[in-house]
């Protein structure tokens, strides 16, 4: 069956027009609004590489059934890039250092540079678009995959620490904290795991008992809440106005309730859900439960990028949040659906469903 377009993929060319008209209204919002959709949806495919590359280091089961989704999830990275590119142009709306740069000190002004910025964007990409190359053309020989993994997950570890630095911390130029790359290396774990589980369930029969899978969400969500709950405790105890005031903003003007949705479907109810056993082996649960980890992927996107940027204006970013949600999900959506299609001997059912067809 051909991947064709139909009245469901014209969603994300109206998603862009209605973008198109935020940016004329008020550019700034709309980029800020593009800036938490990107962040929050580009953290699967960055993410998914990780988890494969780990599972060619750790190979059971898991490793082949999962492997279709995870290599089609990696080819979507050109298209992340591509997506990435209005944020480039919006730069100097987006970070306040593009146009601070005389007064920051002279390494931060050099690494915060607009050029500096982009040509470190354009790194990663490049690196985590080989490494899915070189990762696929290595499946099915054991030595080639050790090796790829090895090295790989060496250069990914470091590149994806650096970009959360780039895209997150950046935006408060006067933050600072040693843990925050590992930060959003957990983030994009996270998101990782759940969208390649996720997925495997719901392709039927591609993914066998599902027990190892929920220990591996759960072991996941557990990285992410130590991560959080150490740079809490250290700048805490540390009583450091400049990083205090980073949570400050972030528990006051109404974030304080995203706060808690996000400690509650975060952590606290998939936690406690999957230390039970039913729920670790009913796949309806655990497919809930990793729809629920992508969708606080978002909250927390919208809680790390937004509050330092106050010229986002509320009601622009509630009505502009929703359209690049869908625009970058569904291009990447699109894109994932049309590389798994492409893999040889793969009936994609998730391309049906998309399309309303059976059979």
């Amino acid at each position: 069956m051909r991947f064709r377009l139909d009245a469901k993929s014209a969603i994300v060319p109206v998603t862009a027009l209605v973008l198109a008209a935020g940016l004329a209204v008020d550019r700034q919002s709309a980029l800020v609004a593009y800036l938490v959709a990107w962040i929050a949806v580009a953290a699967v495919p960055i993410g998914v590489l990780g988890v494969l590359m780990t599972s060619y280091l750790v190979r059971r089961a898991w490793t082949e059934r999962l492997h279709s989704v995870m290599t089609a999830a990696t080819a979507t990275l050109p298209l992340t890039a591509g997506l990435f590119i209005p944020i480039l142009i919006g730069i100097n709306e987006l970070y306040p250092a593009a146009n601070e740069l005389p007064s920051l000190p002279a390494f931060k002004a050099l690494y915060l540079a607009p050029w500096f910025f982009a040509l470190r964007a354009v790194i990663y990409f490049v690196i985590w678009c080989l490494l899915a190359s070189w990762l696929r053309t290595t499946w099915n020989d054991s030595e080639r995959m050790t090796r790829a993994a090895s090295a790989g997950l060496i250069m990914y570890a470091l590149t994806v620490s650096l970009a959360g630095v780039d895209w997150m911390e950046s935006l408060e130029p006067d933050f600072h904290s040693s843990i925050f790359g590992l930060l959003f290396l957990s983030f994009v774990l996270l998101n990782g795991v759940a969208f390649t589980v996720g997925v495997g369930i719901w392709l039927r029969g591609r993914i066998g008992p599902i027990g190892g899978y929920s220990a591996l969400l759960l072991s996941t969500i557990l990285l992410w809440a130590y991560l959080h709950a150490m740079q809490y405790i250290v700048i805490w105890s540390g009583n450091i106005p400049d990083e205090v005031t980073w949570y400050l903003s972030r528990s006051t003007n109404g974030w304080q309730y995203l706060l808690i949705v996000l400690a509650l479907g975060q952590f606290i109810i998939p936690f406690f859900a999957l230390l039970n056993e039913r729920i670790r082996a009913d796949r309806r649960w655990l497919v809930a439960l990793c729809g629920l980890t992508l969708a606080m992927r978002c909250c927390e996107a919208a809680i790390l990028i937004v509050p330092p940027l106050p010229h986002a204006r509320p009601l622009m970013l509630v009505l502009m949040l929703p359209a690049a949600f869908v625009f970058v999900g569904g291009t990447l959506w699109f894109g994932f659906a049309g590389a798994l299609e492409n893999q040889a001997g793969l009936v994609n059912p998730i391309v049906r469903s998309s399309h309303g067809e059976t059979g």
